[in-house]
């Protein structure tokens, strides 16, 4: 490990680093102001106390996510393609079909992220990218990614971005053809009236989309042929992409039927909320009169109000959680007299309140309970774990607060693991895509223990999946 300059290290704890497009005065620009009060509204309308500790810095951080997860408004493809194309042979006189010597280039698996234009939540996508050179073009390789990311990083829906992606690279490369496949995922995040009804809800919308220009054009042409292969080469899948427009696609699961149904059981949604939704679309660039962007506010409005903070009684499947009397559980009987009980995979979903952005995972619970007394019923605990996610929330404070009401059942020793993946994790300039954050909580017999502690981890199954 080479030597830590201190005085550095301590100037940048104290002052921060410069991170992506933050600039200095990023904070008294008028389109981060502005974001931070609709922001602000926004977290009124779900009747938080913006002053608390956790949500005084969310403003601020929202609008750098929001701005810094649309900065392709301001970057043009010209800037990045000029001084990247060099001088190798390209397809002239149609030596082979695939462009002779200078042949098939491709590029495979390219993460970006984008914000869906229907619902404001982010999408993944996984890009693969191929042009045959032609004339004395190639371009650098890694400008094929960064086009790619210019227009993912807009507001967004998969067929566009593919097109938007295609054309560029053939008017910046002028090769002759381009091809372009997504595979694309969208959070598909319960609403909560939905969530108690539907254990087995499915967390993501796949959707693979494909657009090609010039030798690509025809779908059946043998060049495509070659592209597919070279990417079933590496375990790719992409036999049957959809193509053409989205007017008859309804990919974004906050315009599907159930959505709609459930959205309307809400009423409409608050019209000041709304007002705040569209003025953060003016400021990252867009237009909100625009079509595909009139519903969007509403629509945002309408999902993020399930995160609505209330002071209702908790009644848990009829059940009114309050402390069980301690002699009905034997609370003073020894370990001897006592078993392990485990729940495991619990789908848990929440909302982060640093960034207004979603996680959601799995939640593994194991308790002692005394013999001969009945386990708790998986649809209880299930309901712990719903009614714990569906708030503002930082993972740790969930995970202690459903061990903690567990507990309050059994009077007991509990533990509780819960896996997450965050999208503030992939929509924010980190980009960390595919990580995963575990937190565990112990109450009881489990801190004293941990024989018991490494029984109930070694339960866990290590296939678990949860994006």
């Amino acid at each position: 490990m080479g030597a830590l300059d201190e005085g550095r290290f301590n100037v940048e704890l104290e002052n921060g680093v410069k991170l992506g497009c933050v600039e200095l005065g990023f904070e008294e620009e008028p389109e981060t102001v502005a974001i931070k009060d609709a922001v602000k509204v926004l977290l009124q309308g779900l009747g938080e106390d913006i002053n608390r500790e956790g949500l005084r810095k969310t403003p601020l951080r929202v609008a750098k996510a929001l701005r810094e997860g649309t900065r392709g408004y301001k970057q043009k493809v010209k800037d990045i393609v000029q001084g990247a194309l060099f001088p190798e042979a390209g397809l002239d006189n149609g030596i082979g079909h695939a462009g002779g010597a200078g042949g098939l280039v491709i590029v495979r698996d390219l993460d970006l992220f984008s914000y869906c234009e229907s619902c404001l939540l982010p999408f993944q996508v996984k890009c693969h990218v191929g042009y045959v050179p032609s004339g004395q073009r190639v371009v650098g390789l890694s400008k094929l990614s960064r086009v790619a990311d210019v227009f993912a990083k807009r507001l967004q829906d998969p067929w566009r971005l593919a097109d938007e992606v295609c054309l560029a690279l053939h008017h910046g490369i002028k090769p002759a053809g381009v091809a372009v496949i997504l595979q694309c995922l969208h959070i598909d995040f319960p609403h909560l009236e939905s969530v108690f009804l539907d254990s087995d809800h499915q967390g993501w919308v796949k959707l693979l989309v494909c657009s090609g220009s010039g030798v690509f054009e025809n779908k059946k042409a043998d060049i495509w042929g070659d592209f597919l292969s070279l990417l079933k080469f590496r375990g790719i899948n992409v036999e049957k992409p959809h193509t053409g427009d989205s007017t008859d696609q309804c990919w974004c699961p906050s315009r599907s039927s159930s959505s709609a149904k459930i959205s309307s059981n809400m009423g409409p949604a608050h019209p000041g909320m709304v007002t705040a939704v569209a003025s953060i679309l003016g400021s990252l660039g867009e237009d909100s009169s625009r079509e595909e962007l009139v519903g969007t506010p509403s629509r945002f409005v309408k999902w993020l109000m399930n995160f609505e903070k209330t002071d209702l009684e908790m009644k848990l499947n009829g059940f009114v959680c309050r402390r069980m009397d301690p002699l009905k559980l034997n609370g003073k009987a020894s370990c001897n007299e006592e078993e392990i009980h485990s729940e495991l995979n619990l789908s848990f979903w929440s909302q982060c309140e640093h960034h207004l952005l979603p996680f959601h995972g799995v939640v593994h619970i194991g308790y002692f309970s005394a013999k001969g007394v009945s386990p708790i019923s998986k649809s209880l605990l299930q309901s712990i774990v719903h009614f714990h996610g569906f708030k503002l929330q930082v993972q740790e404070r969930v995970t202690r607060q459903i061990a903690e009401t567990v507990s309050s059942l059994l009077g007991g020793g509990v533990m509780v693991v819960v896996e997450a993946n965050h999208t503030c994790m992939i929509s924010r300039g980190i980009e960390k895509f595919g990580s995963s954050t575990a937190t565990i909580a112990v109450l009881g017999q489990f801190s004293t223990d941990p024989a018991a502690r490494a029984m109930f981890l070694q339960s866990i199954p290590n296939t678990t999946t949860f994006g």
